[in-house]
């Protein structure tokens, strides 16, 4: 057999095509923040924060737009400072496309179990942030790489993931409780949920690559 290569120069696809699909999101959720910041505060409850009374009133669109929204300066910089080194982790491990689809279905499952917990339990609290995404990922990397150290919010000590992902969780809900601050709780174990079950099926799917990921981040 002949192989046959092409000598022509490739076409340049542009600047965010020598991006990585990680740091897009990320100046997504920045662009995102920034525009909405303009509009009016009823208007961004109504129509871009998730609820049970926007899902009710079939404003179904929210479950994607909620992901992106943030709600202030701090919740925005934690969240993108934690994307930044998780998220690229992730999208070597997956690839650009792999990685696209779960951050988003993570979210998507966050944003479903938030309503799901509203419909029992109803707050009348809206939810925004890309922490049901993140949560996403943090359940898949507590499977493939659990033994990966970690530095969590201020403890100066590094952190074995297998207990990072699942101590993080807990700490945010007892802060919640403990101040009576609206933190999208179930939204975070949703996204986590749905990471942990995509970790299982990558680890049943691919045994040897993900034995390997495992031995090299211990």
């Amino acid at each position: 057999m002949v192989r046959v290569y092409n000598l022509s120069p490739k076409k340049s696809l542009g600047f965010f095509s020598t991006l990585n699909l990680n740091v897009i999101l990320i100046m997504i959720n920045v662009a995102f923040f920034l525009i909405v910041s303009f509009f009016p505060q009823k208007f961004v409850l109504d129509n871009i924060a998730i609820s049970l009374q926007n899902i009710i009133q079939l404003k179904l669109w929210t479950f994607i737009t909620s992901m992106f929204m943030h709600g202030g300066f701090f919740h925005l910089f934690a969240n993108m400072f934690s994307l930044l080194f998780i998220g690229g982790l992730v999208e070597k491990l997956l690839g650009r496309k792999r990685y696209f689809w779960f951050y988003i279905i993570s979210g998507l499952f966050a944003g479903l179990l938030y309503i799901l917990v509203e419909l029992l339990f109803p707050s009348n609290l809206p939810a925004v942030g890309a922490s049901g995404a993140l949560f996403g990922l943090v359940g898949m990397l507590v499977l493939l790489t659990p033994n990966l150290p970690v530095f969590v919010m201020f403890i100066p000590i590094p952190i074995k993931m297998k207990y990072a992902g699942p101590g993080m969780l807990i700490v945010l809900w007892l802060i919640s409780l403990a101040g009576n601050i609206p933190i999208g709780n179930t939204a975070h174990l949703g996204g986590l949920v749905a990471g942990i079950v995509y970790g299982l099926y990558i680890k049943n799917r691919y045994k040897r690559k993900t034995e390997f990921i495992r031995r090299q981040f211990s």
